[in-house]
């Protein structure tokens, strides 16, 4: 029987010096009695598939707001694939791949409705408030928003799957510095597979959406140099693919691509640093997993390309524009009449303060709750 004890084994057996391993954990803020069978980090993932912030995430845009279509990505499925490739680059270079998935499945729990556009108008509406940050916001989300738990507010995660989620970073996730979470030190390896993790996702299911929504066309990949190679090489012995079979093939060996070159780059980088256990790590002045300067030059392009043809077309624009001003409504609304809100949320407003309540109300919203909220308050005709 593998139990508790044997899980540690195994961890010290299979994973690297370097690995974060879960009998090396910080612990928990409150105090819990060990399961018998699974480790804290095991735990940790668990409790986070059960939260009640984690289902919402499938009704909230990643690209495209849920009503456009039932193929686009929605945060759940990024989130679904964020952990799967995170999970495959730390089994690779022998990191604590529950912890890593724990943290690829927390990372954005935070998020708002509407993707991004949601963010900076609740970030705008609390400029004075302390601001909103959705790294900072899931960590608020698992530390005392979620009930589960008689005992204790939250889910009472581990000490590094919180400290993975505000210094969660990418080229879309800015990390935070929060007391108590080690802020002078740098991210375990497990959370730095998270981050790059995250941009591989985005990338490439995004490219796939912007395809499949005909708001980009194949051939307005063709002067990009990683796109190129790779349907060139496709096309040799699949001459009679259909299109959808070759689309899905190019984003498949994009990902491998990528993913491929991190773990090779990434070991590499560890071999000359000879790094001896996870405490070294922390103690870098720069992250360790990234990479190689030709892939990294390779990518630069395709990423240019997806903001500027993608993220800016003018159909995406209306849709980040619209979401902008439901927020921005009610908000104001709720502000002006705080009455409106459930009683439950209401209860929290005389310690946590009005507009700091309903930032947290606005942002564990899904697009389609956000939506109704919206008609309820301000279509005449719609039932309250």
């Amino acid at each position: 029987m593998l139990d508790r004890k044997q899980n540690r084994k195994l961890e010290e057996t299979v994973l690297a010096p370097y690995a974060m391993k879960s009998s090396e954990s910080r612990g928990r803020v409150h105090k819990e009695p060990e399961h018998p069978y699974r480790s804290a980090y095991q735990r940790d993932r668990d409790r986070i598939v059960h939260s009640a912030a984690f289902r919402r995430l499938e009704y909230k845009t990643q690209v495209f707001v849920n009503h456009e279509g039932d193929y686009f990505r929605t945060r759940l499925t990024h989130t679904i694939e964020v952990a799967q490739i995170a999970r495959t680059i730390a089994t690779s270079l022998r990191l604590n791949a529950d912890l890593t998935e724990a943290i690829a499945l927390a990372h954005d729990l935070g998020h708002t409705p509407f993707g991004h556009s949601g963010e900076d108008a609740l970030n705008e509406l609390m400029a004075r408030y302390g601001g909103f940050n959705h790294n900072l916001q899931g960590l608020r989300v698992v530390d005392y928003l979620e009930e589960r738990y008689p005992d204790f507010p939250g889910l009472n995660l581990s000490w590094e799957v919180r400290e993975g989620i505000v210094k969660h970073s990418s080229a879309y996730d800015i990390s935070v510095k929060v007391k108590g979470l080690a802020p002078q030190e740098m991210p375990t390896l497990e959370t730095q597979v998270v981050d790059i993790a995250d941009e591989i996702a985005y990338d490439n299911h995004d490219l796939d959406d912007g395809l499949t929504s005909s708001l980009i066309k194949e051939a307005d990949l063709e002067g990009l140099s990683i796109w190129k190679n790779i349907t060139r090489n496709i096309a040799k012995g699949n001459a009679a693919l259909n299109p959808n079979l070759k689309k899905y093939l190019i984003i498949r060996s994009l990902i491998n691509l990528q993913v491929t070159d991190l773990i090779e780059e990434t070991e590499e980088k560890i071999k000359k640093l000879r790094l001896g256990s996870a405490e070294e790590v922390k103690k870098l002045d720069k992250k360790v997993v990234s990479f190689s300067p030709d892939m990294l030059k390779l990518r630069k392009p395709l990423r240019s390309f997806l903001s500027r043809r993608l993220y800016r077309h003018y159909r995406v624009v209306r849709m980040s524009v619209k979401a902008k001003r439901f927020i921005q409504e009610l908000f104001r609304e709720y502000v002006t009449n705080p009455g409106q809100l459930p009683d439950e949320t209401q209860d929290r407003i005389s310690q946590d303060g009005v507009h700091r309540v309903i930032t947290d109300y606005i942002a564990g919203m899904t697009d389609r709750y956000c939506l109704d909220e919206y008609k309820k308050l301000f279509n005449p005709y719609e039932k309250v």
